[in-house]
C-alpha cells in the first residue's frame, strides 16, 4: 500500500508515530520559513508542515513546487498542532514531513474543488471527474450506495431474489420513445433498450420465482428536466399470489425501513388517497401534503352575479392562504403574473382579503357584496387575516393552474421544508385516459395493469371506459411520485381485451406481446409489483431538487454527456456495416 493511514484518521493518539499518507494537495501556505500544506483524500484532510533548517532541504524544495490537486505521497511524524482546528477530526495534529514525493502533478483545475465551488454546472459536468472530488457530490454518491445496500437487505429479508433481465429487448409502441440499437447480425432489425423490465418480471412470476427485485438501468428517449435523465435507475419488484393490499404493505415497509436506516426517522403509517380526491383537492395525482391549503369549489356561491368570468366558467375554485391578508398590491400583482405565465396559462386571478377588522376587500367588489364575500370565506374556512386566491375556467385546466399557485404559495410561506417528509399512497386511478388529438384511449399506467375486479363488466361498454378504475397505486413523498405499480393482468383473454381497447389488432397484439400472452396459458399466477425511481429517492433523501448530483456521470438537459462528448457521429464504415443510410434533413 502507498499509505499507512487515510487523511481523516490521525489524532493525538498517534503522536510521535511515523506515518505515510497519499492524497491530493488542497491548499498551500508558504509562510517563509514554515510551509503548511493541506492534503485531501475521500476520507478527510490532514495538515503537513515543513520548516527551513529543520526539515530536509529536498522536502522544502519539493513542497514549494506543489500546486492544487497534485497527487503526493508523504512520510513523516505525527506531532501536536500549535494552532488547533476544532472543525477537523485531524485538527489537533499535523505531519512533520520527512519525505515527500510528487506522484503526479496537476494542471490548475478549471474550478475550485470545494463544497462552495466557483464552477458553473456546464463547466462542472465537462470536468465531472473533478466535480466528483468535491465532498458534496461524493457524499451524495455515498448516500446512494447506502440506500442501495439497505434496499437489498430489506428485500432479501423478505424473500426476494435479485435477477438480471436483458438490456437488448423488443421495441413496443406504448409509453415513451425507445432508444433503438441496430443489429449487425440481423440487418434492418433493431433492439430497444428497456424502458422497464415489465414483461420480463411478469414472466419470472409465471416461472414461479414468487418474489423478484432488481436495481436496474432503464432508458427513455424523452425530453429531460431536473428529475429526468435518458438513462435512470429503478428499484423494480414483483410478487406472486398477492392483492393490492399485500403490495402496499410490503413496499411501505421498504420505504419506512430506508427512512429509519438512512435518516433515523420513524415514519407513521402512510395515508391512502383516491385519485379523484387528489385531483379535486390538490389538482395533482402527486400532491405535496406537507401543508394544507386544499382546493374549495365555489360554483354555487359565485355564479349568477353578473361577473361573466365566473358565470361562463366550468369550475370556480380557490385556496385559502393563511395570514396573507396583508399582501401588498405589488405582491398580488406578482401572483397574478405568476398564474398568467405561458406554462401555467391562467387568464387572471381573483383575490379576497379577510381583513383583521372583519371587513373584506376583493378584486371583484363591483360584482359581489360583503355578504357574498363572507359566504366565500365561510366555505373556505378563512379567518381574519387570511387571503383567498381564486381561479376559474375549464375543470382540468384550472385545477392544474391552481395546483401550481398552491405550490408557489407553499414556497413563499416556507411550508415545503425539505427536512419534513409527508408520504402517501394514491390509489384507484383510472385504467384508461382519452386523448382528444388521437380520438382514442391510452393506458394510464401500461397495458398490463388489471382493472378493479368490480369494474371488469365495464370493459364491454365503450361509454364506460372512462369510469373503469385500475388496480394501480403510486407512492408520493413531498409532492414527488417516487414509485408506482399495479396488480397485473395474468389471463390471456383479459390481456387480449385490453390490447384491443388500446387499438391493437389481433395480429399486432400477437406480434408485440404474443410471447407474454402465450406464457399466461401455462399456469400464470396472480401477481403484482411496483417500481421506484431510485435516482429520485436518492435526491429526496439528500434534500435536493435535481437527480444529477446523485448520478456519477449524468447527462445535461439536451441528453448529452459533455465530458465524453456523447452522443457522437459514427463512421460511414460502421453505418455501412449496419446497413444504415443517413438522410440529410436539410435536403
Amino acid at each position: 500500500m502507498l499509505r499507512t493511514h487515510h487523511c481523516n484518521e490521525l489524532n493525538l493518539q498517534h503522536l510521535n508515530q511515523k506515518v505515510t499518507l497519499a492524497a491530493w494537495v488542497k491548499t498551500l501556505r508558504d509562510k517563509g520559513k514554515i510551509i503548511f500544506v493541506d492534503i485531501r483524500d475521500k476520507f478527510g484532510i490532514t495538515q503537513l508542515r515543513a520548516e527551513e533548517g529543520k526539515s530536509p532541504p529536498e522536502v522544502i524544495e519539493t513542497m514549494r513546487k506543489l500546486g492544487r490537486e497534485f497527487v503526493v505521497q508523504v512520510t513523516g511524524t505525527v506531532i501536536e498542532r500549535a494552532s488547533k482546528n476544532p472543525d477537523l477530526p485531524t485538527g489537533e495534529i499535523e505531519i512533520e514531513v520527512e519525505h515527500i514525493q510528487i506522484l503526479n502533478p496537476s494542471k490548475v483545475p478549471p474550478f475550485l474543488i470545494e463544497d462552495e465551488t466557483d464552477g458553473g454546472e456546464d463547466l462542472r459536468m465537462r470536468y465531472r471527474y473533478l466535480d466528483l472530488r468535491r465532498n458534496t457530490i461524493r457524499k451524495n454518491l455515498e448516500l446512494r450506495h447506502r440506500i442501495a445496500q439497505a434496499t437489498r437487505h430489506y428485500l432479501d429479508s423478505q424473500g426476494f431474489i435479485e435477477v438480471e433481465t436483458p438490456m437488448l429487448i423488443k421495441s413496443t409502441p406504448e409509453g415513451a420513445r425507445d432508444f433503438l440499437v441496430p443489429s449487425r447480425m440481423n440487418l434492418g432489425e433493431f433492439y430497444a433498450l428497456p424502458q422497464s423490465p415489465q414483461t420480463f418480471k411478469q414472466l419470472l412470476m409465471v416461472s414461479g420465482f414468487d418474489r423478484y427485485f432488481q436495481i436496474v438501468k432503464c432508458f427513455r428517449d424523452e425530453d429531460l428536466r431536473a428529475d429526468r435523465q435518458p438513462e435512470f435507475t429503478q428499484i423494480d419488484c414483483e410478487m406472486s399470489f398477492v392483492t393490492q393490499e399485500d403490495v402496499l404493505q410490503m413496499f411501505e415497509g421498504l420505504i419506512r425501513y430506508l427512512f429509519q436506516q438512512i435518516k433515523g426517522l420513524e415514519l407513521p403509517a402512510f395515508p391512502r388517497m383516491r385519485y379523484d380526491d387528489a385531483m379535486r383537492l390538490y389538482g395533482s395525482d402527486k400532491p405535496d401534503t406537507r401543508f394544507g391549503m386544499p382546493f374549495v369549489e365555489l360554483n354555487e356561491l359565485v355564479k349568477g352575479k353578473g361577473f361573466q368570468v365566473f358565470d361562463s366558467a366550468e369550475l370556480v375554485v380557490g385556496i385559502c392562504a393563511k395570514g396573507c391578508a396583508e399582501y401588498t398590491r405589488k405582491q398580488l400583482d406578482e401572483l397574478t403574473e405568476f398564474v398568467k405565465r405561458p406554462q401555467i396559462g391562467a387568464k387572471g386571478l381573483v383575490y379576497v382579503k379577510c381583513n383583521a377588522d372583519g371587513t373584506f376587500k376583493s378584486s371583484v367588489d363591483k360584482f359581489y357584496t360583503e355578504t357574498d364575500l363572507q359566504q366565500w370565506a365561510t366555505k373556505m374556512q378563512a379567518e381574519k387575516g387570511d387571503l383567498l386566491l381564486i381561479l376559474s375556467g375549464e375543470t382540468n385546466k384550472v385545477r392544474k393552474q391552481l395546483c401550481e399557485l398552491r405550490l408557489e404559495m407553499g414556497n413563499r410561506l416556507g411550508l415545503r421544508d425539505k427536512n419534513q417528509y409527508s408520504c402517501l399512497w394514491i390509489i384507484d386511478f383510472p385504467l384508461l385516459e382519452y386523448n382528444e388529438e388521437d380520438k382514442r384511449f391510452y393506458a394510464m399506467h401500461h397495458p398490463f395493469t388489471s382493472p378493479k375486479p368490480e369494474d371488469l363488466p365495464l370493459l364491454d361498454n365503450e361509454s364506460e371506459y372512462a369510469n373503469i378504475k385500475a388496480n394501480a397505486y403510486d407512492m408520493v413523498i413531498n409532492g414527488v411520485e417516487v414509485g408506482g405499480g399495479s396488480i397485473r393482468i395474468y389471463q390471456r383473454p383479459l390481456q387480449e381485451k385490453m390490447l384491443s381497447i388500446l387499438g391493437f389488432s389481433p395480429e399486432e397484439a400477437k406480434a408485440q406481446f404474443g410471447f407474454l400472452m402465450e406464457a399466461f396459458e401455462f399456469g400464470a399466477p396472480p401477481h403484482g409489483g411496483i417500481a421506484f425511481g431510485f435516482d429520485r429517492l436518492c435526491s429526496l433523501f439528500g434534500g435536493a431538487d435535481t437527480i444529477r448530483d446523485f448520478i456519477a456521470f449524468p447527462k445535461n438537459n439536451a441528453g448529452r454527456d459533455v465530458m465524453i462528448n456523447s452522443p457522437a457521429p459514427i463512421s460511414q464504415a460502421q453505418l455501412d456495416e449496419l446497413g444504415i443510410r443517413l438522410v440529410n434533413k436539410k435536403a
